[in-house]
């Protein structure tokens, strides 16, 4: 199968839920795929696996950026990352993007659900 093809057939890269409760906190929940190398694990022939790992994440409400997280290479593989803030409404724009160490990154926007 062709690398385009395969993009197109695979689960998406982020996760992303935004719910408010009762007393007004909006809770996000993401589950990011990414391999999070640490440049430390060896390959069967010995070779070292290069690093490749999340180094930004960001998370915005309504382009306000609500959480900013530096990570390292001692993050887990397919992270989950669970952030709480004031002040959304049902149907708010909630963006969540990321970049590795790589130059490689991702975004997703999603609303605000009750």
């Amino acid at each position: 199968m062709s690398v385009s093809l395969r993009k197109k057939y695979m689960a998406a890269a982020m996760k992303v839920r935004a719910k408010i409760s009762d007393d007004g906190i909006t809770d996000v929940r993401i589950l990011i795929r990414h391999d999070m190398e640490t440049g430390l694990r060896k390959e069967k022939d010995g070779t070292l696996v290069p690093p490749h790992f999340i180094q930004n994440v960001m998370v915005k409400h309504q382009g306000r950026v609500v959480l900013t997280a530096q990570w390292g290479a001692a993050v887990s593989k397919n992270p989950y990352l669970n952030c709480q803030f004031l002040n959304g409404t049902v149907g708010d724009v909630v963006e969540v993007s990321w970049i590795d160490n790589k130059g490689q990154a991702e975004s997703i926007n999603t609303n605000i659900i009750v």
